[in-house]
This record gives C-alpha cells, structure tokens and sequence, in this order.
C-alpha cells in the first residue's frame, strides 16, 4: 500500500485515552495512511495497550522508547514516517472520521506544502472552535505566508499546534526540520516557524475535525505543579528559529511577543482566580500580583494596547486597565463578578 498520510502519535502514561483515539484514526475515511504510536516511556498500561491495539489494524505501527520527552517521540515518528504528508494527533485527542481525507485531498488539489484546519475544544458540555483569519479554501503563496502566517506564530498562540495541520514529508525532510531536543514549552510553534520558514503554500480550510479534550479542572488542578506564569514568561524570552529570524526583523518580533503575553497574562488571571484545590486562596492571589508587576509585562503594556484596546469590550478594557495599575485586588473582584454572572 503506498501510504498517503503518516499520523505520529507520542504516547506518554495516556492509557485511559488510547483506545478511543484509535478507534478515531481506524474509522479515517482515506484508507492509505499509516498511524506510528511512539510509546515514550510509559509507565502505566499504555505500552502493553498499544501492543494489544496494534493487531486489530495493520496500518498500526508501535515503536517504544525510554522517555525522552513528546519532542523526541515525534521526530522517532517523523524518522519512520513513510506518507506523502505527515499530520499528528495527541494520545487523548480524538479526530473526526473524514479528516485526513479532507486535508489530503486539498493538498493535493492544490500541491500545497501544508494544510491547516480548525480544532474543537471540549470540556464537559461546553465546546469552543478556534478558527483562524486567513482567507479559506485558497492556496495562499509564499508572500503570504512571510507577510502574515509566520507573524501570527509569535502573536498568538492558537495556531501553533501541529495537531491540525498536514506537512509535506518532502519539504520536512528537504529542510531537516525536526522537533527541538531539550525544550519543555513551545516545541510545536518551533517546529512551525521551521517549517513555514520554508513552505512555499498554505491551504486554510475554515472546518474543524479535531477534538481537543480538555480534562475537567486540569488547569486548576495543576497550578501547584506547573507555573503557567513561568512558563508564559519563558515563552516571552525564548528565541525562534534562525531561519524564522531572517523574515521577521527583531523589534517586530519583540512586538509580536509583546501582544501574546498580555493577552496569555490577562487569561491567565481568570484561571488562577478560580477555586483549586491544590491552591489556597492567598496563594493564587500572590502569583497574579508577582506576575502583574513583572518587568516584561510592565514593557508589553503599550504594544498591546496599539493593536488590541480598540477592539476589545468594555470588560476587557477594564481588565486591560487594572492591569496597567498593576491592581491584583480589582482583578479578583473583577473575575469574581465574571464568574458569578457566567454561572
């Protein structure tokens, strides 16, 4: 079978999750494509799983590896790849029955290095599809993609998974673009900006078949564990690629940084101001006023509100406000009165 569509899976402690993630990929109407699961060093079943799932689907390849982390996991995938076009799907994600088949069929229509779609995420009952403001159903050429694709990695974080997008297995390789060993954040906006450094088309299709599943209270419940704020400051210091380097000049880069810190900030407040229960109180209230009055959000400020304050609501504004005056205590009360007039 010559394989159309190779989809690399890292596979990390996910065993609750891998046989509905399967059944998905099986149920793909394109039938030519292969699904490379890279267990990265599971320590529950899910090794164990994955080797009983592999014999009810031939296209099923399993490879197992020490843990080295979801990059490493993914270039092992990229390595074995043998598809015109590689996509990837996470472990505890599922995709619609048609969406491979779509996204083939478009890059092959137009002989597009990429394709991108939206994704669906759900929590509970509530579901929220992330759509992105490129021109849909057209391929979209190089200037585009220079003028206002590679831009859009560094302003926002929404269209850096790869999760919703096929590459040209040609153009990977071509390029030598891999995943980034030794980095624990960001790693698929690298490989992006690698990657689109070099794309010559892009095709945006304005649907969504990939279901991102977000565990409920996996936010809250972690923030004892992982420090969102952190890392959103992490993020804001970290360089891109050299090759991205050369198409966006530095101080729109610093710009362009600038924008999707106080946007990820002013997210952030609301999730650290919801009840957790591995956070007291006092606790969530003393990381937002360290994260308000940190330098980089100090120097953000006036980038953000010469693109965003214009548009935003007056909710937002005052939000925008409060943080200028760098007031955690009129952010509490302002999310607490959000939170209670939402319920």
């Amino acid at each position: 079978m010559s394989v159309k569509v190779s989809v690399i899976v890292p596979v990390y402690n996910a065993e609750p999750f891998l046989e509905a993630c399967l059944e998905s990929l099986a149920a793909q109407t394109l039938r030519e494509c292969e699904w490379i699961f890279v267990d990265d060093g599971s320590t529950d079943g899910s090794g164990a799983l994955l080797d009983r799932l592999q014999a009810t689907d031939p296209r099923m390849r399993v490879v197992h590896q020490p843990n080295q982390g979801v990059s490493m996991a993914r270039n092992k995938g990229l390595s074995l790849a043998a598809g015109e076009y590689i996509g990837f799907v996470d472990a505890d994600d599922t995709v619609a029955p048609d969406l491979f088949e779509r996204l083939y069929a478009a890059a092959t229509e137009h002989g597009c290095d990429a394709v991108a779609s939206n994704f669906v995420s759900e929590m509970g009952p509530h579901r929220v599809e992330t759509r992105y403001p490129f021109p849909s159903g057209v391929p979209l050429n190089r200037a585009f993609i220079v003028d206002e694709v590679l831009p859009y990695f560094l302003k926002s974080d929404d269209f850096n998974t790869v999760c919703t997008k096929l590459f040209r297995a040609e153009t990977i390789r071509a390029g030598g673009i891999e995943f980034p060993k030794n980095v624990a954040l960001g790693e698929d906006g690298l490989f992006n900006m690698e990657f689109f450094s070099r794309a010559r088309s892009l095709l945006y299709l304005d649907c969504s078949g990939y279901l991102y599943k977000e565990r409920a209270g996996s936010a809250t419940r972690n923030l004892k564990e992982k420090d969102y704020f952190g890392r959103a400051f992490e993020v804001y210091a970290s360089d891109p690629p050299e090759a991205y380097k050369r198409f966006v000049s530095e101080a729109e880069r610093r710009r362009l940084k600038a924008i999707r810190l106080i946007h990820t900030v002013l997210s952030l407040v609301h999730v650290y101001f919801a009840p957790s229960g591995d956070m007291g109180a006092w606790e969530r209230y003393r990381q937002v006023r360290r994260a308000i009055r940190h330098p980089a959000v100090r120097e953000s400020l006036p980038s953000y509100r010469e693109e965003r304050y214009a548009g935003l609501g007056a909710y937002q504004r005052l939000m925008f406000s409060l943080l200028g005056f760098r007031s955690a205590a009129g952010l509490y009360a302002l999310a607490l009165y959000s939170r209670i007039r939402n319920k």
